[in-house]
């Protein structure tokens, strides 16, 4: 069983939400954490930006890392979000077998 964290960043919470429902609805996620508020400092344009972002943490199944970073992008509203994907090496394995039952 490989299990993957998909970390993602918006621009805000309503966004993060649609594309949080989406993934879980799809099942291409077995649950979504929204943690909102974060500062993030980033190049961009050519200078510093400071921003407050909103970070949604995935949990899938590897085989479904391509199709989760497609159905993001498609509906994000940055012209390059960030989506990075983490294989987890180990945890509860109960856990591990309900994030791989409840995804397609």
């Amino acid at each position: 069983m490989n299990i993957n964290f998909i970390y993602i960043t918006t621009g805000s919470m309503d966004e993060a939400k649609t594309i949080g429902k989406e993934l879980v609805s799809g099942r291409l996620a077995a649950c979504v954490n929204i943690i909102d508020n974060m500062n993030s400092m980033y190049w961009w344009d050519g200078k510093i930006q400071d921003d407050r972002e909103v970070i949604i943490i995935a949990k899938t199944k590897e085989s479904l890392v391509p199709e989760l970073i497609e159905k993001v992008k498609s509906i994000h509203s940055y012209d390059c979000p960030c989506i990075v994907s983490l294989p987890i090496s180990d945890g509860n394995k109960a856990f591990l077998e309900w994030v791989e039952k409840e995804t397609r």
